[in-house]
């Protein structure tokens, strides 16, 4: 099957208990994410990201409805383990898998992670039932620094089985896993990095400012709003790159992120994102261009660590 470059997160679809209404908020279901799904296969897009805690099932059950339309081979299924609400049970990956599996109405998953690394030596060995059994084909760690992303390698290795990808925050704002090496071993591991909040939750779409802020009372309107006057300038020089590509500002914030050797993950709420994304793929940026946003990006002085994050550097 042919890999596409960007990948479409679903943390914002569905309700409910870090779901789409509390972060985001949005208020989206199965009706209004239909013309999405549809639109993201038509443009050939076809990676879906979603995990166990995203609506504690609700996103999954979203994409489980609407993946059920086309055959299983064309669609890539990735969810993921999250410590946190795990039980206390030897078998505890394998239950989480199981639910995953039964809400996402399939029998295996494409891609499966570990979410944070709240304990590497714990969790990533109930990784390796999962690959031998194949209902995971692959299978990934996120949020994980460098220590722990070649500790899970090594544990995973003793079986015979490695990390396939690293799935971390990643945008012009936070470079920390560049920083901390986890770019670089990646690539020179042959390991997939998916770079996630890439726009960082809409702050870097161009669409939001001052005037116009993002949504009062979600959690990402009080973590960006009160930096949108910091960011005015790196939001103008994405803006004047984009001009040379016919380009929006959101296709640069996902060009930037190509350039750099990742696979973004980009919130799929609405058919014309989908559409915006695939074209943004098609954007080759010069490494002046890049060396420039970075600067821009720097002299915004802002951090978007989230809470769940641990330093990478």
């Amino acid at each position: 099957m042919k890999e596409t470059k960007i990948a479409l997160g679903t943390w914002s679809w569905g309700l409910g208990a870090v779901g789409g209404d509390q972060v985001f908020g949005n208020h989206l279901e199965k009706d209004n994410l239909k013309p999405v799904f549809d639109a993201a296969m038509q443009a050939g897009l076809n990676v879906w990201d979603t995990a166990t805690v995203y609506g504690m099932g609700a996103s999954e059950s979203i994409l489980g409805e609407l993946a059920k339309a086309y055959p299983r081979q064309e669609v890539i299924l990735s969810t993921k383990f999250t410590p946190q609400i795990a039980s206390n049970t030897p078998e505890a990956v394998t239950e989480m898998l199981e639910n995953s599996l039964k809400l996402l109405q399939t029998d295996y998953i494409d891609m499966y992670w570990i979410h944070n690394p709240a304990d590497v030596e714990r969790w990533t060995p109930g990784l390796i039932p999962l690959l031998q059994s194949g209902k995971v084909k692959r299978v990934g760690i996120s949020n994980h620094n460098l220590a722990e992303l070649k500790r899970a390698n090594e544990i995973l290795g003793e079986a015979g089985f490695k990390v396939s990808a690293v799935q971390n925050h990643f945008s012009l704002l936070y470079r920390s896993s560049e920083r901390g090496g986890v770019l670089d071993y990646c690539k020179e591991n042959g390991i997939e990095f998916w770079a996630y909040m890439v726009l960082e939750q809409g702050a870097l779409s161009g669409k939001y400012n001052t005037q116009n802020p993002l949504p009062a009372g979600s959690d990402r309107g009080e973590k960006y709003n009160k930096v949108l006057p910091q960011l005015e300038a790196l939001i103008n020089g994405m803006k004047t790159i984009g001009e040379q590509y016919g380009a929006s500002v959101s296709q640069v914030g996902i060009a930037w992120a190509i350039a750099k050797g990742t696979q973004p993950i980009i919130g799929a709420t609405k058919p014309k994102h989908v559409v915006e994304a695939a074209e943004a793929a098609k954007i080759v940026l010069t490494e002046a261009e890049v060396a420039e946003l970075e600067r821009l990006a720097e002299a915004t002085g802002v951090d978007t660590r989230g809470s769940w994050e641990h330093p990478m550097d």
